[in-house]
């Protein structure tokens, strides 16, 4: 199936590692042209390469914290520099927390505000006016089934994810009559790069069995009875971009095994 993506340009944050590069490959074996934005430079110059190299489009990796102002501009100016402007933005960069609401300092509220929410307002601000000159483009935020169903250990994560949630709502409402469409994906358990560290940290004294463990969460909350791969994940998020899904507008889809356990 032709997706109509081909010399599209698409803006990934997160993109070196997981959900966020998987997103990329699928994107550029539809023809699509990446840019990459990730923290880390040696992570976000391999993937770069990797995607480049592995489907003969081009690839920029720009090193940028996007929860920062700074690192916001940083990725729009380079994407107007390179491409001219973007069609497609996913907002994927993001990480798990682990507190109780009572032990938590302010600042730890505020760095995850800037990293699940503040980033997506702001890239918004900075991509809607290169869509609105290319005519529209597309816009998806990866948020989390913890935006409607909490896990415990992580209040801050479900409190800014669900915050992300009615913002791509809110944005999706202002921005479709500039045929920009906004629309929000809650991943359930996906096997990304964190969870396998998390799964080694937790069975490192009890013989190191990490895939086990994983299975275990599996079997426990998700009734499919295992994790996703980030590629199961990306392959939506691709769907999404196109125009095969032109009248998704303003939704919130789960992507999630059966984990969510109401309506």
């Amino acid at each position: 199936m032709d997706l109509g993506l081909r010399d599209k340009v698409a803006v990934i944050t997160g993109g070196s590692t997981g959900i966020g590069l998987a997103i990329a490959q699928r994107l550029a074996a539809e023809g699509a042209h990446v840019v990459l934005a990730a923290r880390h430079a040696d992570r976000v110059r391999e993937a770069q390469l990797l995607v480049s190299s592995k489907h003969g489009v081009r690839a920029l990796g720009v090193e940028c914290d996007v929860a920062t102002v700074e690192g916001v501009d940083t990725l729009v100016s380079s994407a107007r520099r390179e491409f001219g402007g973007a069609n497609i933005l996913i907002n994927n960069a993001g990480t798990g927390s682990n507190e109780t609401i009572m032990d938590a300092p302010d600042d730890k509220w505020l760095y995850y505000w800037d990293i699940h929410v503040m980033a997506a307002v702001r890239l918004a601000r900075g991509f809607v006016p290169q869509m609105r000159e290319r005519g529209g483009g597309v816009i998806l935020h990866n948020a989390s089934i913890c935006a409607a169903q909490p896990l415990w250990y992580e209040p801050i994560y479900n409190v800014t994810k669900a915050a992300l949630v009615m913002f791509s709502k809110n944005l999706a409402n202002e921005v479709i009559k500039d045929n920009i469409r906004v629309n929000a994906v809650n991943p359930g358990l996906t096997k990304t790069p964190d969870w396998i560290k998390t799964a080694k940290e937790l069975t490192a004294d009890r013989g190191g069995d990490w895939e086990a463990y994983l299975t275990e969460v599996a079997t426990e909350h998700a009734p499919i009875g295992r994790f996703a791969s980030a590629e199961e994940l990306a392959d939506f998020f691709v769907f999404l971009c196109s125009e095969r899904a032109s009248y998704s507008v303003g939704s919130t889809y789960f992507v999630d095994g059966g984990m969510l356990k109401t309506l």
